[in-house]
């Protein structure tokens, strides 16, 4: 998109943006004053926040403050390349349409005399060029930039990108939510961005959020039809017309066009109505017609009948009474399809009676760009945070997008087999002074990835199970600091070159790695004294294995400690058996012990008579017992 067409079409000087007090059924909105310090508000009640959810950059101000009115035109941030080629701001937004707003200014803000070069990108795909030198009014004033984009990764992403060494620059942000169905939403869908050529007001000067207190729910400024008009000999003269009866049928979904924009209007008296918009010729365009029968005099169908003409091409006739009737609102809209022109010509020709229109918009259908996969973007971000990514790689936005851009540094991507998206083949981090980071698990995540090398830095941390995808033939991490043991996953994957020298791994390593030296690959795990069970590496412990007991040892644990548990139930055993049988042997009473004594003093007491009776009895004594 040529700067001279932001010239034409963009360029508002000396005014912000800004909302509307009336309340919007939308309620999710962002004004961020770029490069401003604190919060403020505008004439028109609105708050402007501090600078936020940038990813890099610095602060500045612009040379002449006093000739912006207002404080968010006065502060800019620019991104040198110690950020970074590419530098984002990204806002956490839900789901949805959003219309985007930005205020670009240069007004020799770093005293070089020299605007800037560089890309802008809203959700990875390519919206605005800016190229050095900007016209003389543009630097100095600023202009203003909008389109519509829809946001599905709860973050929007506006991003940009320095050409050659130049630092981009931005003023202002602003973000409004708007109904996701309205401008045909139903038959673009989500394929296109909707750039604006130019919004006009016909009959009017330049109004809307930011310009005046007139309310548009999306927060769309409407500038003067006059610039656009056709002053060629063969045009009509046009005549503004306006009223200030209520028009029907407005600020309704899907979208709530603005009663404001059908209260005026240009005709002519019998002739033609002409605009010239400047175009992209590579582009198709989205023609919005608005008009209004704002003449009580025109009260039934056929008093007003004009030919919309849109480049020669007779594309529709216009009766509004017969649509819409008087006071009311009736919009139109076509595609213009296989340009071969960089202008645009819209002519309405009367049939009965004169043309009238209330207000024209033109919009660039710029196709979205293509984008990496999801889930490989929140494997690339956790990288970018465990690696601890310094922020001159700018590694910020879409890894892969937009296309014409370069990739983040150190990453190369390649189209997924469905054609219709982005994925992650190469990451090359060798030698670039990464420090205290690891590897996050998420890299599982990188499906297509087919080459890693984080060689020459000083990360550390064990390496995780995921490291071993299918697609992975090159690793190299040698020359850091990793720990732990080798995952399995290495050994089942299709490497070809497995660089891990120079590091603090231990343990055994995967009898199956080594096959990728004896079927052509290389292999390399020098310089790590706690490896062992290579061709080239000590033996392990009979029972050690990967820094930890091996299965054989944990089999020898788990026998031993049976047949220690068998002993001692045995031994257990057999000591409750012997206390069984003792359980009998308890001591007597005192009394019946007494009496057993006195007992076993009688018996052999009465033992020793007999015997002595027996004795008298054999000398021929009479024995006591003998009767008589």
């Amino acid at each position: 998109m040529s700067l001279l067409l932001f010239l034409q079409l963009l360029l508002f000087p000396l005014l912000c943006s800004s909302t509307s007090t009336t309340p919007n059924p939308f309620d999710v909105s962002y004004y961020i004053d770029c490069g401003g310090p604190t919060n403020t508000s505008d004439p028109f009640n609105t708050t402007w926040l501090s600078d936020r959810y940038y990813t890099g950059g610095s602060a500045a101000i612009v040379s002449e403050p006093l000739h912006f009115h207002h404080s968010q035109e006065k502060t800019l941030r620019f991104f040198p390349l110690s950020f970074g080629k590419k530098n984002c701001y990204t806002v956490p937004l839900p789901n949805g349409r959003y219309y985007f707003r930005t205020f670009t200014v240069y007004d020799n803000y770093d005293g070089k005399s020299h605007s800037p070069s560089f890309d802008a990108s809203v959700e990875g795909t390519l919206v605005y060029s800016w190229r050095s030198p900007w016209p003389e009014s543009l630097a100095r004033d600023g202009a203003y930039s909008d389109l519509f984009a829809y946001v599905t990764d709860g973050q929007a992403d506006f991003c940009f990108y320095s050409i050659a060494t130049d630092p981009p620059v931005i003023g202002s942000l602003q973000i409004n939510q708007i109904d996701p169905n309205s401008y045909n939403a139903a038959s673009i869908g989500q394929s296109f961005i909707l750039v604006n050529y130019g919004r006009l007001t016909c009959g009017s000067p330049q109004w809307g959020p930011g310009f005046t207190n007139d309310t548009d729910y999306f927060g769309r400024s409407w500038q003067s039809d006059y610039s656009f008009q056709s002053h060629i000999p063969s045009s009509s003269a046009l005549r503004k017309i306006g009223t200030n009866n209520a028009i029907s049928g407005t600020n309704t979904a899907p979208n709530y066009f603005p009663a404001k924009l059908y209260q005026t209007a240009v005709t002519t008296d019998g002739g033609v109505i002409e605009y010239d918009l400047e175009v992209d010729a590579k582009l198709d365009y989205l023609l919005w017609f608005h008009f209004a029968e704002l003449d009580s005099s025109v009260n039934k169908e056929g008093q007003r009948v004009f030919d919309v003409l849109v480049n020669g091409n007779n594309v529709n006739r216009i009766d509004i009474y017969k649509e819409v009737g008087g006071f009311a609102a009736y919009t139109w809209n076509y595609t213009v399809k296989n340009l071969s022109s960089t202008v645009l010509t819209v002519r309405l020709v009367p049939v009965v009676g004169s043309p009238v229109i209330s207000g024209l918009e033109n919009y660039a259908l710029v196709p979205a760009d293509l984008s990496t996969v999801p889930d490989q973007v929140v494997a690339m971000r956790a990288l970018k945070e465990s690696l601890r990514v310094p922020d001159r790689m700018g590694w910020n936005g879409d890894p892969c997008a937009p296309t014409s851009w370069d990739a983040w540094e150190g990453v190369t991507c390649h189209l997924n087999k469905d054609g219709k998206s982005l994925v992650i083949s190469q990451i090359d981090l060798g030698t670039q002074g990464l420090k205290g980071g690891y590897i996050s698990d998420q890299i599982s995540l990188l499906s297509n990835l087919v080459s890693l090398n984080l060689s020459t830095n000083s990360l550390g941390g064990t390496l995780p199970s995921g490291l071993g995808q299918k697609s992975l033939i090159r690793l190299d991490l040698s020359y850091n600091q990793f720990t732990g043991s080798i995952p399995d996953s290495l050994a089942s994957s299709n490497l070809q070159l497995v660089l891990l020298n120079d590091n603090l791994l231990e343990g055994q390593v995967p009898e199956e790695l080594f096959s990728i030296g004896v079927h052509g690959g290389a292999i390399d795990l020098s310089g790590n004294k706690g490896l062992c069970g290579g061709p080239t590496l000590p033996d392990c412990p009979l029972f050690w294995e990967n820094g930890s007991l091996s299965t054989k040892g944990k089999i020898a644990i788990g026998l031993s400690s049976l047949v220690f548990f068998c002993v001692l139930l045995l031994v257990i055993y057999m000591f409750c058996i012997r206390r069984g049988r003792n359980d009998y042997d308890f001591g007597l009473p005192q009394d019946l012990m007494s009496l057993a004594a006195k007992r076993n003093k009688y018996q052999r007491q009465k033992s020793l008579m007999l015997l002595e009776m027996e004795s008298q009895h054999a000398k021929g004594l009479p024995s006591p017992f003998t009767p008589y």
